[in-house]
C-alpha cells in the first residue's frame, strides 16, 4: 500500500513540476528563438528583415505552431524613487498570449487595436512592481542609454508572475514598434524570431525541421538552450522518480516475500499433511501464490486509495506549499493520468508476483514425514 502509494504521488508530483514549469518558460520564451547569426550575444539584439517566405514555409511544418518578430532593448525604470534595470521585450498583434495567459496575475495584455495607444502600454513582472511600489493603472519612466538617450512614458496594463526569477528579475513586455523607433528601424525589421511548436516532446525534430530551411543568416536556439539549468533540474527530477520507482518497488517486494515465508512456515504441517495425500509441490506453491496474490491485490487497493486520493486533494485544494523563490511555483504542482496509475499497478502486480516465485519453491524442501511427526 505505502510503495504503490508513494510512486504514484511521486510520479504526479514530477509530471506536474514539468508541466508547470515547462509552461511557464514556454509561455515566455517560447519553444525555438531566432536571431541573427553574428557574435551578438547582449540583450540588443542584431536586426533583420523579416523575411515573408521563411515565415510562410516555417508555419507549414508540421511540429510548428506560429512564428512571431520580436525584439529586446535594455532600459532602467524610474519610478517612486526608485530604479531598476531591466529588458524591454518587444512584440507584435501576431504574438500568441495563449500559454502566456497562465501567468498573468492582474490587468490585461497589451491591446494592438489602437497601434498608438499601444506603443504606451507595458506589462511588468510581480518582482519589478514590488520592487518599484508600481500597479496596475500606474505609469512610469524608462530611460534607454544610447546616444542620444531616449526617454518614455508608460502605461502598465498588466502584471504577470513566471515564476523563474531569470525571467521576472529581467524582463517586461511592450510593443515591437517602439524598439523599432529607438533604433531607427523600418517597420519591416526585427530582432528575432519566437517559435511555439504542437508538440514539446518534438521539439528536437521542430528544431531539425526548422533548420533545414533556415535561412544563412540566421540562427536558432531551443528553450532549453536558452535556459539550461532549469532543463537539467527537470532531467535530475526523473532520475529522482526512477530511483524512487525502484526503492519503493523493492521495499514492497521485501514485504511481500517476508510475508510469504511466514505463512509457509506457520503452515509446515498442512504442507505435509496435503504431500501425505499426494498433493504436488507446484499444486501446494499455488495455494500460496493465490492466497499472496489476494495480499497484493488489497495492497493495491489501499495505495491506490492512498496515492489517487492524496493526488486529488493536492490538485483540488493546493493545500501543499512551496517556496516559490526555490521551486518556481507556490504549491506542489499534480498531473495524474489513469494510463500511470495502471501501468504502476500492473507492473507492481506482475513484479511481486514472479519474485515470489522463489520463495514459494520452500514447499519442495519440506519432507512429510518430518512436517507431520512435528505437528
Amino acid at each position: 500500500m505505502l510503495g504503490l502509494g508513494v510512486m504514484i504521488l511521486s510520479l504526479a508530483i514530477v509530471k506536474g513540476f514539468k508541466r508547470e514549469i515547462q509552461g511557464k518558460v514556454r509561455g515566455f520564451a517560447g519553444d525555438i528563438q531566432i536571431t541573427k547569426l553574428d557574435n551578438n550575444f547582449s540583450y540588443e539584439n542584431s536586426p533583420f528583415m523579416v523575411d515573408s517566405i521563411f515565415v510562410a514555409k516555417a508555419k507549414a511544418l508540421p511540429l510548428v505552431k506560429g512564428i512571431m518578430p520580436y525584439a529586446t532593448k535594455p532600459g532602467i525604470i524610474k519610478a517612486n524613487g526608485e530604479i531598476e534595470g531591466v529588458v524591454l521585450k518587444g512584440v507584435d498583434k501576431t504574438y500568441d498570449w495563449g500559454i502566456f495567459k497562465y501567468t498573468l496575475l492582474s490587468g490585461n495584455f497589451i491591446d494592438f487595436a489602437d497601434s498608438a495607444a499601444a506603443q504606451k502600454q507595458i506589462m511588468i513582472s510581480n518582482y519589478t512592481a514590488s520592487r518599484l511600489k508600481l500597479k496596475v493603472g500606474d505609469s512610469f519612466l524608462m530611460y534607454f542609454v544610447q546616444e542620444p538617450m531616449r526617454t518614455r512614458k508608460f502605461n502598465i496594463v498588466g502584471i504577470y508572475n513566471v515564476g523563474v526569477e531569470d525571467v521576472d528579475k529581467t524582463f517586461v513586455i511592450g510593443n515591437l514598434a517602439i524598439i523599432q523607433r529607438l533604433n531607427n528601424w523600418t517597420h519591416r525589421e526585427a530582432g528575432g524570431y519566437e517559435v511555439q511548436t504542437n508538440d514539446f516532446d518534438q521539439l528536437k525534430q521542430a528544431g531539425i525541421d526548422l533548420n533545414n530551411i533556415l535561412p544563412t543568416y540566421l540562427r536558432l536556439y531551443t528553450v532549453d538552450e536558452i535556459y539550461p539549468t532549469i532543463f537539467e533540474w527537470l532531467k535530475l527530477l526523473d532520475v529522482n522518480t526512477q530511483v524512487m520507482l525502484i526503492l519503493m518497488t523493492i521495499v514492497a517486494v521485501i514485504n511481500m516475500i517476508s510475508a510469504l515465508l511466514i505463512m509457509i512456515l506457520e503452515r509446515t504441517a498442512m504442507i505435509g499433511m496435503f504431500k501425505a495425500l499426494g498433493a504436488t509441490n507446484w499444486g501446494i506453491q499455488s495455494v500460496f501464490l493465490y492466497n499472496a496474490a489476494y495480499l497484493v491485490g488489497v495492497g493495491l487497493l489501499l495505495g491506490n486509495l492512498l496515492g489517487v486520493g492524496l493526488s486529488w486533494f493536492q490538485q483540488s485544494t493546493h493545500f501543499f506549499k512551496l517556496d516559490e523563490a526555490s521551486y518556481y511555483m507556490k504549491f506542489v504542482p499534480i498531473e495524474l493520468h489513469a494510463t500511470d496509475v495502471l501501468l504502476l499497478n500492473l507492473g507492481t502486480l506482475v513484479i511481486c508476483l514472479l519474485v515470489l516465485l522463489l520463495p514459494s519453491m520452500l514447499v519442495s524442501k519440506i519432507s512429510p514425514v518430518k512436517a507431520i511427526r512435528f505437528k
